[in-house]
C-alpha cells in the first residue's frame, strides 16, 4: 500500500504547495483512492508533481462536509469522468465556524456539485469491498476537540452544535494489515478506535489522518495534560500512528515525546509504504 500526502497545512519542500486542508492519494493492490480534496485544486498540482494520474482514480471517499476537505472536489470531477464519490449523506448539511468576531462563516460542501450523478450517499456504515469499508457516526465523549464547541450545523434557521455523526472512517485491510483513515477526527480519536475495537475485536495496525489538536481559526491548541493523556492511550494500542493536519505541529511534537517511533507527521509531498 503506498500512500501519498497531496495536500496538508505545511509542506515538506518548497516544490509542494501547502493549505489548511487534507488529501491523501492512496493506491492498493485492488483500488487507486483518493481521500479528501483539501480546500481548493491544490492537490491537483501537487499530484501532478508526485507522478499521481487523478483520472486513474477509481474512488474516492470525503471524510466529511468542510470545506478543507471537499473543497478541491470541483476540480476533480474536472479531472476524472468514472470514480465514484462516497460520503455521508449527512454531510450534505449547512456546515458553518463561529468565528471570534462573531461571524458565522459557511463552511461546508459547494452544493451546486450535487447534480452529478457519481455521489454515493453512505450511511452509518458500508462494506465497498472486501477490501474497503466505512464507518461513521461514532459514540462516545472521551477527550474530544474543543475546537468542536465553535463548530456549527444550521437547521432551519437555528445554528446547532454539529455532532458530527457524518464524519465518516475509512478501514483498508490488506496483506494482514489493517488500516484506520480519519479526516479529523471530530469525535474524537481516542472514541473513534474505541469503536473500531468493539467492532472488529483489535486494534489497527495503522493510524493515519488529523487529530484536531489544533483549532486552526483561534490559533489555539489542546491543553497540554490533554495531548498527554491521548499520546497514552494511542501507544497503547500499538498502532503505527501517521498524522497531519489538525493535528498541529507543536501538539505533534508533543505527542512525539510519548510515543516516540510509533508516530510520524505526513507533510504535503511525503509518501510512506505499508
Amino acid at each position: 500500500m503506498i500512500i501519498k500526502t497531496l495536500v496538508d497545512d505545511i509542506s515538506n519542500s518548497e516544490s509542494f504547495g501547502g493549505e489548511h486542508g487534507l488529501s491523501l492519494y492512496i493506491e492498493t493492490e485492488r483500488h487507486k483512492i483518493l481521500f479528501d480534496t483539501g480546500s481548493s485544486g491544490l492537490f491537483a498540482e501537487n499530484a501532478k508533481k508526485m507522478g499521481v494520474d487523478l483520472s486513474k482514480v477509481d474512488l474516492v471517499i470525503i471524510s466529511h462536509g468542510h470545506y478543507d476537505h471537499c473543497g478541491g472536489l470541483k476540480t476533480f470531477l474536472g479531472l476524472n469522468s468514472n470514480a465514484k464519490i462516497y460520503i455521508s449523506k449527512m454531510a450534505l448539511d449547512e456546515f458553518y465556524s463561529d468565528r471570534p468576531n462573531g461571524e458565522k462563516k459557511y463552511i461546508g460542501l459547494d452544493k451546486t456539485l450535487l447534480s452529478c450523478n457519481r455521489f454515493i450517499f453512505v450511511e452509518e456504515k458500508l462494506v465497498i469491498d472486501e477490501e474497503l469499508e466505512l464507518f461513521s457516526n461514532v459514540k462516545g465523549n472521551r477527550m474530544c476537540p474543543s475546537a468542536n464547541d465553535h463548530l456549527l450545523v444550521k437547521i432551519g434557521e437555528t445554528y446547532v452544535h454539529d455532532d458530527f455523526a457524518h464524519e465518516q472512517n475509512l478501514i483498508i485491510k490488506e496483506n494482514n494489515k489493517i488500516v484506520l483513515i480519519v479526516g479529523c477526527a471530530h469525535k474524537g480519536i481516542i472514541n473513534i478506535l474505541e469503536h473500531f475495537k468493539i467492532s472488529k475485536k483489535s486494534n489497527p495496525s495503522h493510524v493515519i489522518g488529523g487529530f484536531h489538536l489544533f483549532n486552526h481559526s483561534s490559533g489555539v491548541y489542546e491543553d497540554s495534560n490533554v495531548i498527554s493523556e491521548i499520546g497514552s492511550y494511542l501507544l497503547g494500542t500499538k498502532a503505527k500512528f501517521y498524522t497531519c493536519h489538525c493535528t498541529g505541529i507543536t501538539a505533534y511534537e508533543e505527542l512525539k515525546q510519548i510515543m516516540g517511533d510509533n508516530v510520524f507527521y505526513l507533510s504535503t509531498g511525503n509518501e510512506i509504504k505499508i
